[in-house]
């Protein structure tokens, strides 16, 4: 495996796209190590990277994406931000609290991370800056507190997850949902907090004619939630019936309410979506081979039992799970560690009795972390690209909010209730 290693470490380095990185290091491995099974093994990695995309409840991704993919490039989080920012704005920290809490409900629409930082940051750095934060701060702000779409449903990871480990996803997007107002509240105290003791950031209190104004134009985007959630929870549709209603609500939201959708945007956004959507659809596909062919060496036969022990309590089973997806997100995409690693956990996840619905809040959380973590994190060189700032001053603010979020992550397995408490209600 040191050729492996090392092809994956230097094919990053060098900024090549991770599905290549993947699927080139386990090609470079078969055919140097393999002999003259190399074309057999071939054959079933590209089966096992076919299976990783014929899941039926992956077929819902598409239309999420879709759905955020259509707001993104109307109105909806600008009228978003500006409801929010009409009752909280003139607060210290009002701005930096306006930001946190669009993510956060930004997240009931895209589910994405990368689409969060991009909607919500493209209009709220400006304000920030020019309410006198320093850049670092608002690019730290706007990138973990993204980390929260990745809670709120509908949820990528969420779907990955459930795909993988075959647990419902309605469970796990409910489960997501007080774990991601803990976050925002924890957030939004640190940039109260923050803002007090650099006396920045307070603007003018608005009227309250101006407030209802933004309510009546803002109130629309919470149609999300209700029919992703409630959708699914009264039975009137399945998670893939609702991430089609849901690209059906943000045309007529964008087309009827907000008159922002043209012809050509729509197909500007199907377009951007079906990138989107192959993108993701590749890297579940080199996760599931990758899973398969690291199964196929019996890797995790070598190392996970020593790890586990014998006997290993749940509280130890959920410790090394939690810290591994971090680590292992803050250098790889989020999706595919999610599809690689919880296969091979899961055996040592039943054995020890945790619960599946609990250990998934936590593995995309950590996903969600790791993601805005150096020294790979995805969204920071999102953020790179679309603000065009330079490494160090994007993660120049990065460590108090990550001291949060491994925070929330000690309250959430004490406290496992935060997460179960709403799929238990469902059940």
């Amino acid at each position: 495996m040191i050729l492996f290693t090392i092809s994956l470490v230097v094919m990053l380095l060098l900024g090549v796209p991770f599905m290549v990185t993947l699927l080139g290091s386990l090609m470079l491995y078969i055919f140097t190590y393999s002999g003259d099974s190399a074309p057999r093994i071939m054959m079933t990695m590209v089966q096992q990277v076919m299976s990783g995309i014929t899941p039926p409840a992956l077929v819902c991704v598409p239309m999420f994406i879709l759905a955020a993919s259509i707001i993104t490039s109307g109105k909806s989080a600008t009228k978003l931000i500006d409801m929010i920012k009409a009752f909280v704005g003139h607060l210290p920290g009002g701005l930096p609290i306006t930001t946190n809490a669009s993510c956060t409900l930004f997240g009931s629409v895209s589910g994405s991370t990368q689409a969060t930082v991009a909607a919500i940051g493209g209009t709220m750095r400006p304000m920030l800056l020019q309410a006198g934060y320093p850049s670092p701060f608002t690019l730290g702000l706007i990138i973990n507190s993204s980390d929260i779409a990745f809670l709120i449903p509908p949820s990528i990871g969420f779907i990955v997850y459930g795909v993988a480990t075959n647990t419902s996803i309605g469970s796990l997007f409910l489960s997501g949902v007080l774990p991601g107002i803990m976050i925002f509240c924890m957030f939004s105290l640190y940039c109260f907090i923050y803002s007090k003791i650099k006396k920045v950031g307070v603007l003018p209190k608005t009227p309250w004619v101006e407030r209802w104004k933004a309510v009546k134009q803002g109130i629309p985007v919470m149609g999300f939630p209700i029919i992703i959630i409630g959708g699914i929870y009264s039975g009137i549709f399945s998670p893939t019936e609702a991430a089609a209603v849901s690209v059906a609500f943000a045309i007529f939201l964008e087309a009827v309410v907000y008159r922002s959708l043209t012809r050509a945007s729509l197909l500007d956004s199907t377009l951007q979506a079906g990138v989107i959507t192959a993108v993701v659809f590749i890297l579940v596909g080199a996760g599931q081979a990758f899973s398969w062919m690291i199964g196929y060496l019996q890797i995790p036969q070598q190392i996970l039992p020593p790890l586990f022990g014998a006997d290993p309590s749940m509280l130890r089973v959920i410790a090394i799970i939690v810290v591994t997806y971090f680590v292992a997100c803050m250098f790889v995409c989020p999706i595919v560690a999610i599809f690689v690693l919880s296969p091979i956990f899961q055996p040592y996840v039943v054995a020890a009795g945790v619960d599946p619905i609990l250990l998934g809040t936590l593995v995309t959380l950590q996903a969600a972390i790791g993601s805005a973590t150096p020294p790979f994190g995805c969204d920071i060189f999102t953020a790179q690209i679309i603000f065009r700032r330079p490494y160090l001053e994007v993660i120049g603010h990065a460590l108090p909010f990550l001291l949060i979020l491994i925070l929330a992550t000690i309250l959430l397995v004490a406290f496992p209730q935060i997460a179960l408490f709403l799929p238990n209600l469902a059940s």
